[in-house]
């Protein structure tokens, strides 16, 4: 590749409204900015309504102050970088009336839909001491939030392995994941490589390359995020996302803007950010 400028976004990364974030969207562009993106993505948590899941994410009321940091960074940006607006939505049966109506609120560039098994709401719910009930639960439900048509991309797509990651064991569940791909792939919704897998008990991107190889044979999109919760992460271990990458079988990796994909081959991301000497 002869042009090297930036051509990658960092799309999935928080803000302090969340409740377990810190540092100004600004300092996320900033790092951006130094790290060789084209572009970052805010996703900070939905808000939801009734307290729901309300210590680790936006109230509703503070929508407008979302909306108006995330601009703020888009403004100080430099000419060239951009800063988009975008939003991670729970996923959680019965929610998607409200989650419908969020999404028309602004003028998002990308959803990512997560289902978050480890908030109170959802262990009330579906946990009832079976591990493996528990497990299948989450990817029909995964299965499910593709098939909603409310999300772009599935954030951290088997971050369950994470609920009891000492027996975790990817052959004993790969049938479940199989049929759940299956029906996410006939939606066409894209899945992340969410690196901040790396640094969660069980120490793996989320997915791993066993499920990574799986979306490859069902050419299932894939969109880098850093799941950045502090500045300083965005950017984490995308060389290492883009390698597992091509060992899974992709030649490239996607980026959404106005809720539209655009794939980019994975070599071209890997030259753009080498110009920058990203690590």
């Amino acid at each position: 590749m002869s042009d090297t400028s930036p051509i990658y976004f960092d799309s999935h990364m928080h803000t302090p409204l969340c409740k377990h974030a810190d540092g100004h969207p600004v300092e996320y562009m900033e790092q951006g900015v130094a790290r060789g993106l084209a572009g970052i993505i805010i996703t900070c948590h939905s808000p939801m309504p009734n307290r729901f899941s309300h210590r680790v994410r936006m109230a509703p009321e503070q929508f407008d102050e979302y909306c108006a940091i995330v601009q703020v960074a888009a403004d100080e940006a430099p000419d060239g970088f951009e800063v988009l607006l975008g939003m991670e939505s729970d996923f959680f049966p019965g929610m998607e009336p409200w989650l419908e109506e969020l999404h028309q609120k602004a003028d998002f560039h990308y959803i990512l839909g997560s289902v978050h098994w480890h908030i109170p709401e959802y262990m009330d719910a579906f946990w009832d001491g079976d591990v493996t009930a528990f497990r299948r639960q989450y990817f029909e439900h995964l299965a499910e939030s593709a098939e909603s048509g409310l999300f772009d991309c599935l954030a951290h797509p088997d971050l369950i392995k994470n609920a009891s990651p000492h027996d975790w064991d990817f052959e004993s569940n790969r049938t479940i994941i199989a049929e759940a791909l299956d029906r996410i792939a006939e939606t066409g919704v894209a899945m992340e490589l969410n690196t901040s897998g790396l640094n969660k008990v069980y120490s793996e991107m989320n997915p791993g390359p066993e499920m990574l190889a799986m979306m490859a044979e069902r050419n299932i999109p894939v969109v880098i995020g850093s799941d950045s919760h502090t500045p300083r992460r965005v950017t984490e271990s995308f060389y290492l996302a883009l390698d597992n990458l091509e060992d899974a079988g992709f030649e490239n990796v996607s980026v959404f803007r106005e809720r539209k994909r655009r794939d980019l081959a994975i070599e071209d991301v890997r030259d753009s950010l080498a110009a920058s000497r990203v690590l």
